[in-house]
Formats: structure tokens, C-alpha cells, sequence
């Protein structure tokens, strides 16, 4: 377990807010104050939902909690008030942070480290010459199909440790420690359901060993937080001890699951330009890099050529999901679409430019995924949801977005369009242009997975959702790097991935 030390410097909202402002990111990313979070449904049977990465939460051993008529669990409390008894202000703060919705604050983490890391890594000339200028790092150059895994695996990790702890939670009863002994105040509201496993240390754990799997060089700092966030739950009362170590054994159970399946997925390969599945697409003037390198080395190629192979969450297969092929060359359909691009292009308006830029989450940002990721929070919080609850909604959505990625990827190596801006160099581009093929749209089939599925969770929202994809998919037409038809497919394609996790959630148990 992560073992609480009391040594150990206290771990508070500075903390976190140091690295957010420390990587120099554009977004959004922020460690604001927020309220407790004391929703009103505790969905006492989500321990019955359907899990990701375990058969069931009966895979999980732990041991019976100890009654609390025990002498051991008496000593506990003693233990408890003395936390208490001796908590700072520092470390006060720092439970206020963690209290404000714990779920929601490692995906603020998450989206701080993407930022961090979505700096395209320098040519490495021997990876080329084996046919992977792309490695998959470690940690990764955290672009947008690399980030979309980041978020689901830690979403996936979250809610199955939380499924997991409602299921004991329910089967053993324990009561809160206030419930227990009067004198025991809780300075900030806690949830009213049983303390063992502590859900929050569980949180902890499961969020600190899959992030620290994929950025490794974040780990220490990462055990910190989570070491922060666990002790946060004894100095506030709400848990004693054996409910923050079993809380932790069920998210280190869950995160191994999840590393697990990270290590055979298929990410490994997804740079080698050798393994793709088209590797001779059948068009006149296939689309190249333009991604000049130092040095007189290469241009780089396209990047993630084999992340169509990748392994999916959701949908079955990504030859279900492969649209029709873009307008030929030759053809009026794609002139004008052409055209179109260098009229805007020629004339933008500032309403424009601002949609462009808003939407283009390019390096150094959390990427178009984590832009859903934020617009996600906002709802999460807008609708004051449980932790268990929040974790359902982030899973859902981003699972679907890490499929859209692979069928979104899968399909630019197989048609190599060419962007606007190779076909006519005249054309003035709002944002960089992506090294990779140009249709369909990564940001349109990103945005339209993402708002089907919260427009299912928060189905008063949906019409907005649906606008906000829209006008994703529009920002890239505006931008001069995507022909209109590569956002309108894109776009129809991520709703049809959306619509898989759709299924999922409809069938996992969980009353909508």
C-alpha cells in the first residue's frame, strides 16, 4: 500500500497547482477551489455494476474488517483522533482539495501531465532507420491518440477500483468513525456510506500507479499526491486506518489489471510505418510530411501510422467503423471542397480565427481529448455526481474517445489524402498542420464520440454537446488544415463510436 508516513511533508493544493502552472500549457488547466463534494444519490448499488479489467469484485480479496466493538478497532479510533488532533492547516487545505471530488481532481493531474509531455520528441535517427520514428516513449510524446489512452486507462482504472469498493462498502457495513464515537467531528462533509475500503484511497492508488506508468519520470511526484490524498482522509476523520489500506489494495488490484492490458494492446507498434495495414494506398498524389527535421535529416513521417491497430475498448472492430473513401482528386466534389478551403483561408474572419484557436489544442496543451475531458468535469460537477458516478461518466466517454483515435487513425493510412495546404500552397493555415494524413478529421471523430456519450449521461445537455462538436469539427476547416468533408464524416464517424460505449453503459447495470 501506500503507506502514510507521518514524516512525510504535507501534500496540498499547491502541490498540484505548481506543476499545472510550471508546464506553461494553454488550456484551461487549473487547480480552482471548489466545494465539498456531498452528492445527494450514492448509488448504494453500484457495487453490482459490470467492471472493465476484473470478472467481478469478488476477484478481490481483502481481509473482514475488524467489528467495531474490537479492541483493535477501538485503537484505531484513538490512533484517528490523534491525526486529528495534530492535523495543520497545510494539511487541511490539502483535504479540501481531495474532498472537492477526488476523481476529477487526478484527471485535472492527467491533463496537466499530457500538457507537459505533448511535445513531439527530437528525430531519433536509429528508431528511423528500423522503421519507428514515432516511438511510443516512455514517457510518450502525449499526443492526441496517446493522450486519449492516458485518459481511458485512468478513467477504465478509476471506476473499476470505485465498483469494487461500493461492492465491500455494502457487503461489510462499516459505519463511519463519527458514527462510532461522537466526539469524532468531520470539519469538512463526508459521503454517507460505510468507510470500509476507503473509496478515496482507492482512487488514490489506482490513479497514482497507471499515471505513473505511463510518465514515469512523474512517479515520485505522483506517490507524493496520492500519499497526500490518502493520509488527507485520517485527518479529516472520515476513515481509520484499515479502511485506507484496504482502499489502497483495491486500487493497486485494479491498476495492475490496467497496466496489464496497456502492456499488450498494441501501442508498441503503432509507430512502425512496416505494420500498417494499407501500406499502398490507391491514389494520384499521396499525402507526405512536411515536418522538417534539423540537420539535413529526413523529413519525419506520418506520424502513428499503426495505431489503427490498436486495441479497442468498445467498438468491435475498426473495419466496421472505415467510411467510404474521400472525393478523388480529379473529381468537382473535391475541387470545390479545395476551394472553399482557400476562400476561407483568403479572408477569415476574427470570429473564425477564434473558433480555430479555441478548439486547436495543439503541443503543449491537453489535446482535443482532454478538451472533452474538461467539458466532461464541468458537467460532473454542474450535476454534483459521486465519485463512483463521475468515474462511470469519465470511463464511457473516454474509452470512446481512445476508439475513435484507432478507427480515426486506421483510417487516414489507408486513403493518404492530402491536406489542403499540399495541394494548394497558397493556402494560409490558421494552426500548424498535423503530420499525418489529412481525412477524416481527428478532432471531428474525437468530438463526436465524446459529446454522443455525454449527451447520453447528461441528456438535458445534449443539444449543446452536439453544437460543441460541431463547431469543433467546423474549427478545422476554418483553420485551413481540413477539407469540409473530412470534419462531416469524421464527425458522423465518432457518433457512430460513441454510440458502442453508449452500449456499454446501457447495459452495465447502472440506472441512468
Amino acid at each position: 500500500m501506500l503507506t502514510v508516513n507521518k514524516k512525510i511533508k504535507s501534500i496540498f493544493i499547491v502541490c498540484a497547482l505548481s506543476l499545472l502552472v510550471s508546464i506553461g500549457c494553454k488550456e484551461q488547466i487549473s487547480s480552482p477551489e471548489y466545494q465539498t463534494l456531498v452528492p445527494q444519490n450514492n448509488d448504494t448499488t453500484g457495487g453490482s455494476w459490470k467492471m472493465y479489467l476484473a470478472a467481478s469484485p469478488d476477484d478481490i480479496i481483502l481481509p473482514i474488517p475488524n467489528a467495531t466493538s474490537s479492541p483493535e478497532y477501538t485503537a484505531e479510533l484513538s490512533a484517528l483522533k490523534g491525526y486529528i488532533n495534530t492535523r495543520t492547516a497545510e494539511q487541511l487545505s490539502t483535504a479540501k482539495y481531495w474532498s472537492s471530488g477526488a476523481v476529477l481532481r487526478w484527471n485535472e493531474i492527467a491533463r496537466a501531465l499530457v500538457a507537459k509531455y505533448n511535445v513531439a520528441p527530437p528525430y531519433h535517427a536509429d528508431s528511423a532507420a528500423k522503421g519507428n520514428p514515432y516511438p511510443v516513449l516512455n514517457p510518450p510524446f502525449a499526443n492526441p491518440p496517446i493522450a486519449s489512452r492516458v485518459y481511458a486507462y485512468l478513467s477504465v482504472a478509476q471506476y473499476d477500483a470505485l465498483v469494487a469498493s461500493w461492492s465491500m462498502k455494502y457487503k461489510y457495513n462499516r459505519p463511519a468513525p463519527k458514527l462510532i464515537d461522537n466526539t469524532i467531528e468531520n470539519v469538512i462533509s463526508v459521503p454517507a456510506i460505510p468507510s470500509y475500503p476507503s473509496e478515496h484511497a482507492a482512487i488514490a492508488a489506482a490513479s497514482c500507479e497507471v499515471l505513473a506508468f505511463f510518465f514515469p519520470k512523474e512517479k515520485e511526484y505522483l506517490v507524493e499526491l496520492a500519499m497526500g490524498h490518502q493520509d488527507s482522509r485520517l485527518r479529516i476523520g472520515a476513515n481509520v486506518q484499515s479502511d485506507i489500506v484496504a482502499g489502497d489494495s483495491v486500487g493497486k488490484y485494479v491498476s495492475a489489471k490496467a497496466i496489464a492490458r496497456a502492456k499488450t494492446d498494441g501501442t508498441g507498434a503503432a509507430g512502425r510505418a512496416d505494420t500498417v495495414r494499407y501500406p499502398i494506398p490507391m491514389i494520384s498524389t499521396v499525402w507526405k510530411s512536411i515536418e522538417l527535421q534539423p540537420d539535413g535529416a529526413p523529413l519525419r513521417p506520418g506520424m502513428l501510422p499503426s495505431w489503427g491497430k490498436v486495441k479497442s475498448w468498445a467498438v468491435p472492430n475498426v473495419d466496421a467503423e472505415r467510411p467510404a473513401p474521400p472525393p478523388a482528386l480529379e473529381s468537382k466534389e473535391f475541387k470545390d471542397a479545395l476551394a472553399e478551403v482557400k476562400t476561407i483561408a483568403d479572408s477569415r474572419t476574427r470570429e473564425q480565427w477564434r473558433i480555430a484557436d479555441f478548439w486547436a489544442d495543439g503541443g503543449g496543451t491537453f489535446t482535443p481529448p482532454g478538451h472533452w475531458n474538461y467539458i466532461a468535469a464541468g458537467l460532473i460537477r454542474k450535476n454534483n455526481m459521486n465519485e463512483l458516478r463521475a468515474a462511470r461518466t469519465l470511463a464511457l466517454m473516454n474509452i470512446s474517445i481512445m476508439d475513435a483515435g484507432i478507427c480515426c487513425w486506421d483510417v487516414k493510412y489507408v486513403y493518404y489524402l492530402p491536406r489542403p495546404s499540399q495541394m494548394d500552397a497558397s493556402i494560409k493555415t490558421a494552426t500548424g498542420v498535423p503530420n499525418f494524413p489529412s481525412y477524416t478529421s481527428g478532432h471531428a471523430t474525437f468530438s463526436g464520440a465524446a459529446s454522443t456519450v455525454l449527451g447520453y449521461v447528461f441528456q438535458s445537455e445534449a443539444g449543446t454537446l452536439s453544437a460543441q462538436a460541431e463547431e469543433a469539427a467546423l474549427s478545422r476547416l476554418l483553420g485551413g488544415i481540413h477539407y469540409r468533408f473530412d470534419n462531416e464524416v469524421g464527425l458522423r464517424c465518432g457518433r457512430n463510436i460513441g454510440g458502442w460505449a453508449v452500449k456499454l453503459g446501457q447495459a452495465d447495470g447502472s440506472p441512468q
